[in-house]
């Protein structure tokens, strides 16, 4: 760079500039009376990325001092006046320094002391202030401030954060062949500060060829109608961008549902519900939801239905025998069972068809050609008394022609009829007919019901209490009075005796007929009689008529009464504004409310509830109807029924066991004493179930672990006893089982007997069953020729659906010698000794339980005969042995003799013994050794004594020896030194 040349000066021009410098500066150090002056406002921006501030106006500060125009300072550093020296900020926390650019020209500018961060704080307001350089009089410091001027600082976003959605994922449904406005929105956020960067300017859907669009607010709506046979789903991905065009940094997951056109009707139900026993209330619709597709419903009506009619007589109900379930509803005692299931006495339905099964009660089928005659005094009916018929019945097809449930007739000849119980078309007829000893005046004898149940092929329950002239029937627990009624005179006096029937009416086959329409049967029925007619076509079951009393409303409602239903708990957190009404027999059920969703909350808590401990296995019917009404008050919303079924489990089967004492003897005094023998003193009665448990999680890896059985204890009722006699039949003459009744009494037992033995019937518990056994009793009052006596016990629950083991027990009679004078003891056989059976050796083996105060004593007479008699046995086995030594040692000195005069050189002989000669001796004396065994059998009659005398002979043949033995042994041996082998 070339330089120009400095000017030069004279001597005197410099010294003239010196002076007038020094003039100005005095002139300026007394001109310093200006403040600094600065805009009253300022507005900047400043980038996040960036320190410097950008002012509007650009920070000046002016003096009227300086020489110059616009001189200024920022930094107390030049002493001139008019120069500016510095500026001052003023707030807490201001990230902001302001530094001098030119002194003299007053220009300064604002810098950042940190890094800014808009998402933090977008603009900062402070103030600032202005100082000048100047000095005051005498030279003292004197520099002047301006006023405070507000500067506003905007900060400025720069688009370093990408939107991220609000989801995760997105879910929606669409309902197929709808064009949607909007089926869901996505919406996605962008942390930047700025407008620009913040907003959210469009989205995107990233899957390409589905048929959906999303606009820039996120709505995402369908292009085409759906089809839900095309697909069920759409999965999408969508993006999203700020108005800067930053990408989202992670797409999102839409799925969309396609949901099938609107159907209304009952959603979220199970078609099968799986119902363990004993384990309560079942709910059967805890998920129900009720679609109406929007529409304005005002009401609605669910109807629950339970179908049992195929199980039992219409539903599930204790299974035992008839007499005993109106024990058990509370009805007085009397009842007569006319169809009891065949066993022992009550044998009269033996030929009857019935169901076959055991997990229902017995049920008999008449065909039209089966009847069954009733024994004389099973049942008598007076009719001056009142009395009770109730049978369970199901009509067959609908006939024209009379049939007859029960007939009372005349044997023989006049073919009255004094009471019968009958059907005509749908009509329920019942006939009494006055006895002779009545008033001869017309009076109520025929009461005829027209009733809808004796036709519609279903199973119900019949109830007739008859006090004339007032007869009441009970048709499923609710009672109708009879729409006519026929008088009639009082029958004329006879001596002919009547038969009862079920199943047809007896009647004299003459080829007269009364009271009858349909001709006699000419083959023999099922109880083999050529007198029936009127057959019934039908199955029936628990038949019974009750003679002196009339059964109550509540014994008529507990017979009726299901064990299964359909239960409805009230909830706490619904049903409220619900109508709910069931039938007696809780197999409908019937909801209805204004609220939708308070019916859906009741209909949640329908249950299943089997109350049985053993309930009968199998499948339910189960459906669901609705009425929906709108606004209009129609119905409005066709919902269609819901089918499904609750499927009871097979429960686990109990297994009765009955044990005790098998065997033991008394003496027959006790049997002939007037209290007998107790047959089960020890009798135990209990009942176990075995269930499968599952190994632990670690067995259940192992296929080599398998699941164990493990018996559990249970306690249920019984309701039949049968104590059987085994051989002959007991002979009422000499022999009985007896039982104190008074003590069975309030058990609620009743027993009967035959001369098969005793039946114990009643629904009691295990343990009274095991009380009452052991008071039963043998007697025989001609106890001298028995010797035993077998007695078989089995014992039942529910009408024989389930049966114990067999217990048998045996009793031996121990007989007592009587006390007689004889010449001498040894003579004498003891009177209790029996030729065939020995009693003392057979009660070796046998558990003499419970020892009797009446055991056997044996007197001193027998204890003198039984020692007489063994001391003789052994004198005669020890002579025995005497003699057969004495006889041995001859033998073995004469063949000692023998040898002596036979010797002679056997050195080269060679002896061959013949082994079968030695088995011929041996077996010879093993003969005779038995021969002598049973000699001394004979003598024998205490199984001590005979021991005793076994262990003596022993001992003395073991001293003495066997002499043939030895003699045997030395015939055998030789000198064989010389021999070769």
């Amino acid at each position: 760079m070339l330089r120009r040349p400095a000017l030069a000066l004279a001597p005197a021009a410099w010294l003239l500039l010196a002076g007038l410098l020094r003039g100005n500066e005095v002139g300026a150090a007394r001109a310093n009376k200006h403040k600094p002056w600065l805009e009253p406002t300022y507005h900047g921006i400043v980038t996040e990325n960036d320190n410097t501030v950008l002012l509007d106006p650009p920070l000046i500060a002016l003096d009227k001092d300086a020489p110059l125009r616009f001189a200024e300072s920022f930094e107390v550093t030049v002493t001139a006046e008019g120069e500016i020296c510095g500026f001052k900020i003023h707030g807490q926390n201001v990230p902001f320094d302001a530094v001098v650019v030119d002194k003299s020209t007053g220009e300064g500018q604002l810098r950042s002391k940190e890094k800014l961060d808009c998402e933090l704080q977008k603009d900062y307001t402070f103030a600032i202030q202005a100082y000048d350089c100047g000095r005051g009089p005498g030279g003292s410091a004197g520099a002047k401030k301006s006023h405070k001027a507000t500067v506003h600082i905007q900060v400025n976003d720069v688009n370093e954060y990408a939107p991220v959605f609000k989801e995760k994922s997105y879910q929606a449904t669409a309902v197929e062949g709808r064009r949607h406005e909007s089926i869901l929105r996505v919406e996605a956020v962008d942390a930047d500060c700025s407008p620009q960067f913040s907003q959210i300017c469009s989205y995107e859907i990233v899957t390409p060829n589905v048929p959906f669009t999303v606009d820039k607010d996120g709505y995402i709506k369908n292009t085409e109608k759906l089809k839900y046979g095309k697909e069920h789903q759409y999965k999408l991905t969508v993006t999203a961008y700020d108005c800067g065009k930053k990408r989202a940094a992670e797409d999102v997951l839409v799925k969309i549902s396609v949901k099938p056109a609107c159907t209304p009707g009952w959603q979220g139900w199970s078609d099968r519900v799986e119902y363990e026993p004993g384990t309560g209330a079942l709910a059967l619709f805890p998920s129900l939801h009720l679609e109406t597709c929007d529409e304005p419903v005002v009401s609605v009506q669910a109807t629950v239905e339970l179908e049992t009619s195929h199980i039992g007589k219409g539903c599930d109900r204790d299974t035992y025998s008839e007499k005993s379930l109106h024990r058990l509803c509370g009805a007085a005692a009397g009842t007569a069972e006319l169809l009891p299931s065949p066993s022992g006495p009550l044998n009269w339905t033996v030929g009857l068809p019935t169901d076959n099964g055991h997990d229902s009660d017995q049920v008999f089928e008449f065909n039209g050609t089966q009847a069954v005659r009733v024994p004389d005094g099973v049942v008598s009916v007076d009719p001056n008394e009142p009395f009770t018929v109730s049978v369970w019945m199901r009509h067959g097809p609908f006939g024209r022609r009379k049939e007859t449930i029960l007939c009372s007739s005349d044997r023989t000849d006049m073919n009255r009829h004094h009471y019968s119980l009958f059907l005509h078309g749908c009509r329920f007829i019942f006939l009494l007919r006055q006895d002779p000893s009545a008033e001869k005046k017309y009076k109520p004898a025929e009461f005829h019901w027209k009733l809808t149940q004796v036709c519609d092929e279903e199973w119900h329950h019949y109830v007739l209490n008859v006090d004339i002239p007032t007869v009441t029937l009970y048709v499923d627990g609710v009672p109708h009075e009879p729409f006519s009624v026929t008088e009639d005179h009082p029958l004329h006096p006879s001596r002919i005796e009547t038969q009862l029937v079920v199943g047809a009416c007896w009647q004299e086959n003459s080829g007269v007929e009364s009271d009858n329409d349909t001709e006699p049967l000419p083959v023999a029925s099922a109880g083999g009689d050529l007198h029936m007619t009127q057959f019934f076509r039908g199955d029936l079951a628990g038949l019974t008529i009750r003679s002196g009393k009339l059964t109550d409303k509540k014994v008529i409602d507990c017979l009726y009464t299901c064990k299964e239903g359909l239960d409805l708990p009230v909830p706490e957190d619904g049903g409220r504004g619900v109508k709910i009404q069931a039938n007696p027999s809780q197999s409908v059920l019937t909801l209805e409310g204004e609220d939708v969703g308070e019916v859906e909350k009741a209909l949640q808590h329908v249950a299943y509830l089997n109350s049985r401990q053993f309930p009968t296995p199998g499948i339910r019917r189960l459906r669901l109807t609705s009425v929906v009404r709108c606004g209009n008050e129609a119905a409005c919303v066709a919902v269609p029924p819901v089918d499904g079924s609750v499927v009871v489990l097979q429960p686990e089967e109990p297994k009765i066991s009955l044990s005790g004492v098998h065997h033991f003897a008394r003496a027959a005094s006790e049997f002939e004493s007037s209290e007998g023998v107790f047959l089960f003193p020890e009798l135990r009665i209990i009942s176990t179930i075995t269930r499968e448990v599952e190994p632990d999680g670690e067995g259940d890896e192992d296929p080599t672990v398998q699941e164990s059985l493990v018996s559990e204890e249970i306690v249920h009722d019984l309701d039949t006893c049968q104590v059987t006699v085994e051989g002959e039949e007991l002979n009422p003459e000499q022999e009985s089982l007896e039982v104190d009744a008074a003590r069975l009494q309030p058990k609620g037992m009743e027993v009967s007997h035959s001369d098969l033995g005793v039946t114990f019937t009643g629904v009691d518990s295990m343990a009274s069953y095991e009380e009452a056994l052991r008071l039963l009793r043998y007697r025989n009052w001609h106890s001298r020729s028995l010797l035993d006596r077998k007695f078989k016990l089995i014992c039942s629950e529910l009408n024989g659906r389930y049966v114990s083991n067999e217990f048998q027990v045996e009793v031996n009679v121990i007989h007592t010698a009587n006390p007689v004078e004889h010449a001498s003891h040894m003579a004498a056989q003891p009177q209790f000794v029996h030729p065939e059976h020995r009693s003392f050796v057979d009660l070796s083996g046998h558990n003499l339980a419970n020892p009797h105060p009446f055991a056997v004593v044996p007197s001193t007479a027998t204890v003198v005969i039984v020692v007489c008699v063994s001391f003789l046995v052994f004198m005669i086995i020890l002579g025995v042995f005497r003699i057969r030594a004495a006889h041995q040692r001859a033998v073995r000195d004469q063949d000692a003799g023998k040898e002596n005069e036979m010797d002679w050189d056997d050195s080269a002989l060679t002896i061959t013994v013949n082994p079968m000669e030695t088995y011929e001796d041996q077996r010879s004396e093993e003969e005779e050794e038995e021969e002598e065994e049973e000699e001394s059998e004979d003598g024998e009659e205490e199984d001590d004594v005979t021991s005793a005398e076994s262990e003596s002979s022993e001992e003395e043949e073991g001293e003495h020896g066997d002499p043939r033995t030895g003699n045997r042994q030395q015939q055998l041996e030789w000198d064989d030194s010389t021999l070769s082998y």
